[in-house]
């Protein structure tokens, strides 16, 4: 098997069926790759809809496993385990993917052997009504996984990598820098992240390379309560506790410089305010605050 994708899920009857659906109806031979669904505890109707996918596509090589230890990174490590593939590529649970997807990552692995991961496009679909005024491009990103840099592979730009639903690791990457770290990521309802980042992290100091790839689309589902002040506020105080509880692991001195990182965001945080307030747009910087103090608080863990 060459390619395993992994799909790691926590209740997601809604979506599951039509991520699985649209990885089976690309264009890639389907006796090249495998799927790896890993149910994380679901107590809804998601394993039915897997084995409504099993029956409607039984062409599809499927390993159904289930990770009792709650959370996204305990999945996504078992997953790693069950897969076959020299290639290994976590879809997110909640979204569909072009029918080139599979193809553009073969493709790309085959011509850059030196290249240990790639990442492409995340595209949101608001499944009710249009993008939120107070909508910004940093606010984007944190809510929806939006992740565009053109139309053109490339080096990822900055400290920028592959959003965690959709990447493509060798599965070398894990045999050097190790499985993800189970104190970051997801829990059931806990918002937490930071584990994606953590990977390539360790990666970068390995001396590990990782590109964007324009052509490997995900097409990101956004839901009505995604978009409100409860989610946003839970999202948000779980980015600042990953990144004391990812930078502390590392060092105090990772810390530290992690909070003079924070100290500098607040800086352009307090520009872009200033900037929507004087283009007639408060909620937009409004919004900008309150991401920026949810972060910081739960940074320094009050």
């Amino acid at each position: 098997m060459h390619i395993s994708v992994i799909i790691c899920t926590y209740n997601r009857e809604k979506y599951i069926y039509n991520v699985m659906k649209s990885i089976a109806e690309g264009n890639y031979p389907v006796d090249k790759y495998e799927i790896v669904f890993v149910d994380n505890n679901c107590t809804d109707g998601t394993c039915d809809e897997v084995e409504r996918f099993a029956k409607d596509y039984p062409q599809v090589n499927l390993k159904k496993v289930k990770e009792k230890a709650q959370g996204l990174s305990h999945a996504r490590n078992r997953g790693i385990i069950e897969s076959s593939g020299d290639i290994l590529i976590y879809v997110d649970d909640d979204a569909t993917v072009n029918k080139e997807y599979l193809s553009v990552y073969d493709a790309f692995f085959a011509a850059n052997p030196g290249i240990d991961a790639a990442g492409g496009p995340y595209i949101p679909h608001y499944e009710e009504g249009d993008e939120p005024k107070w909508m910004t491009y940093h606010l984007r990103r944190l809510l929806t996984g939006y992740l565009y840099f053109g139309d053109k592979e490339k080096p990822f730009p900055g400290d920028n990598y592959p959003g965690g639903g959709n990447a493509a690791y060798r599965r070398h990457v894990f045999e050097k820098v190790g499985p993800y770290n189970v104190e970051l990521g997801r829990n059931g309802g806990n918002l937490a992240g930071g584990e994606e980042k953590d990977i390539f992290d360790k990666m970068k100091t390995a001396g590990m390379s990782f590109r964007y790839l324009p052509d490997a689309i995900l097409y990101h589902s956004i839901p009505k309560y995604k978009l409100e002040p409860d989610y946003f506020n839970r999202l948000t105080c779980g980015i600042g506790e990953s990144e004391r509880l990812r930078t502390k692991k590392i060092s105090q001195a990772s810390y530290i410089k992690r909070l003079a990182k924070e100290a500098v965001k607040w800086g352009g945080t307090l520009v872009l305010w200033v900037y929507y307030l004087l283009t007639l747009r408060p909620s937009c910087g409004n919004m900008l605050v309150r991401f920026r103090w949810n972060v910081t608080r739960n940074l320094l863990g009050i």
